[in-house]
């Protein structure tokens, strides 16, 4: 794969979803080669802060040459709290796509996210054929998105309060609401992961999971975000992967969560 470079791209639009989310378009020329799963590594105006925030790619529309993301406010030390600020016309460097996406299955299929995994979900549900089941968790009743990816499939919701949908997790939903499917799609923190690994193992269901990590370079140079395999990483040589380089999309039974 050729170097990715810097490119200075454009705001389009930006606007608050929930308490602490936020949706922003951009105008890219990564929209062109873009596929759902993938990522791009945005920088701050902030000279004081070096390193870029790698941010999941939501929406992709190519015939415009612009990409969305959807990111949640952690922090001013993030520089997602100068992303939240940002109006259309300001300019900012990015880095993208970065990652491996989804491979897009024509099967029954199961679209999972939790939190801040919800957003790359979107664009897999627009792009993905055959019958698609979205299960998508939340803290509490403040949801985001799921009224978009209610267009594009049947969604169940569970909420840790019960205030939506179903009290509990993502799989206490697909429990509840007697779900099957022969394939899995998820991201979101890391003990759903697990869960959801564990419930494609006992089931025989592939999966494919999105692991969410705090990255550095985002290019795989600097092994800050590494994941335990089977295989030996070619790079480093010991049994781990880079998951910005050779994720964040893996086949669940690849990885150790």
């Amino acid at each position: 794969m050729a170097e990715r470079r810097k490119e200075l791209v454009e705001v389009i639009s930006k606007e608050a979803l929930a308490k602490d989310i936020f949706s922003m378009w951009i105008r890219t020329d990564a929209a062109k080669t873009a596929v759902p799963g993938q990522f791009i590594s945005m920088y701050t105006n902030d000279g004081s802060k070096l390193l870029p925030r790698p941010i999941s790619i939501c929406e992709i529309d190519k015939e415009n040459g612009a990409l969305r993301v959807v990111y949640r406010v952690t922090g001013p030390s993030t520089g997602t709290e100068e992303f939240s600020r940002m109006q259309a016309g300001d300019k900012l460097y990015i880095i993208g796509p970065l990652g491996n996406g989804f491979p897009l299955k024509e099967k029954k299929a199961f679209l999972i996210g939790g939190g801040i995994g919800i957003p790359p979900m979107l664009e897999l549900a627009k792009q993905l054929k055959g019958e698609k089941q979205i299960i998508i968790g939340y803290r509490d009743s403040d949801t985001f998105l799921d009224k978009e990816l209610e267009q594009n499939g049947k969604v169940y919701i569970a909420t840790e309060d019960g205030s939506i949908g179903t009290k509990g997790n993502v799989c206490d939903a697909i429990r509840e609401n007697a779900l099957n499917a022969e394939v899995i799609y998820a991201c979101g923190p890391t003990p759903m992961l697990r869960a959801i690994k564990e419930y494609a193992l006992e089931n025989g269901i592939e999966c494919y999971l999105s692991l969410e990590e705090r990255m550095a370079c985002g290019i795989g140079a600097c092994l800050a975000c590494v994941c335990k395999t089977k295989e030996k990483d070619e790079h480093s040589n010991v049994n781990n992967k880079r998951i910005c380089k050779d994720g964040p999309v893996f086949l669940a039974t690849e990885v150790e969560i």
